[in-house]
């Protein structure tokens, strides 16, 4: 009999182990609690909202002005914390997107995939670049984001009532003229409340694509174009980082893309068996909550 079979073995720590206590003290020393609740809450609404056709700037707006994180470091937030949903297409795609990047120069397929990305970028940030200015002063009030939820949701509405002709089953299957539609499509996401979601995917399915391959689509063409749009506005905004918020920005950037991964997972089996009916009802409550809280002056909208 050893000494050993009557002493507990500690088990080796490993050094992700070691360091996560530490971690963890150095968030909760630099941030009160509410104010991690508040990146926490506003982390998983832009993960479940950023990738279902119902505006997740329209309820980040309204929730961060709720939780009084709206100033300048909150608009900060909203940007890394979108990267956060957007890592969460990446990762769920990665093999995807790997094969894709490594037949870029030997592969038709894989070279028609990210012809047809850039090429449904184009028409958002050509738009984007002329008139983004004018259209954030113009239209970030309450009756133009309550418009642009009620219309959408009588687009999404429309088209699901109307015949649906599918040329296009997947993704692989789409031509550049399928491209071009769909990136037209999204360029109306620059009107605040429309969703860039419910554009591409509503439009995808308007001009031939079936419910999957309009889904996978903008889930795909999301990825140059909240990266591009995070890269900018963190670049126009850099003076305002600083190594005080990366315990904030950190929670907000975990929860939205854990939230984000479980969305895109539970969407793609929801669209199996349903269609967006229900998105539609939801956009226009909200569209009505946007009046209500705008005129109440419970928040401001013309301030975003």
């Amino acid at each position: 009999m050893r000494i050993s079979d009557f002493v507990q073995v500690r088990p080796q720590r490993t050094p992700a182990a070691r360091h996560a206590p530490a971690i963890i003290r150095f968030i909760f020393r630099a941030h009160p609690v509410d104010t991690l609740f508040s990146a926490l809450i506003l982390g998983i609404v832009e993960g479940l909202t950023e990738f279902l056709p119902v505006s997740s700037t329209g309820h980040l707006i309204l929730v961060g002005d709720l939780l009084g994180f709206n100033d300048a470091k909150g608009k900060l937030f909203e940007i890394v914390i979108q990267c956060g949903a957007i890592l969460a297409v990446c990762w769920e795609y990665r093999a995807r997107l790997l094969a894709a990047v490594a037949g870029a120069f030997s592969e038709r397929a894989a070279q028609r995939f990210l012809a047809n990305l850039a090429l449904a970028f184009l028409p958002l940030a050509l738009i984007g670049l002329a008139f983004g200015k004018l259209i954030k002063a113009t239209l970030f009030k309450p009756v133009p984001v309550e418009l642009a939820f009620i219309i959408g949701a009588l687009v999404i509405l429309w088209a699901e009532r109307r015949e649906h002709r599918i040329r296009v089953q997947e993704v692989d299957d789409m031509d550049w003229r399928d491209a071009i539609k769909v990136g037209i499509a999204q360029a109306f996401a620059l009107i605040p409340g429309t969703s860039r979601a419910g554009a591409t995917i509503i439009g995808g399915m308007l001009f031939g694509l079936s419910r999957r391959a309009a889904t996978e689509f903008s889930f795909f063409l999301a990825i140059p174009t909240l990266f591009a749009a995070s890269a900018y506005d963190l670049y126009r905004n850099r003076d305002l980082l600083g190594s005080g918020d990366l315990g904030l920005f950190g929670v907000g950037f975990v929860a939205a893309f854990v939230s984000a991964f479980l969305c895109v997972r539970w969407l793609l089996r929801y669209i199996s068996t349903h269609d967006f009916t229900v998105f539609a009802w939801y956009r226009i409550a909200f569209g009505f909550a946007v009046l209500a809280t705008a005129y109440t002056g419970l928040v401001d909208w013309s301030a975003n």
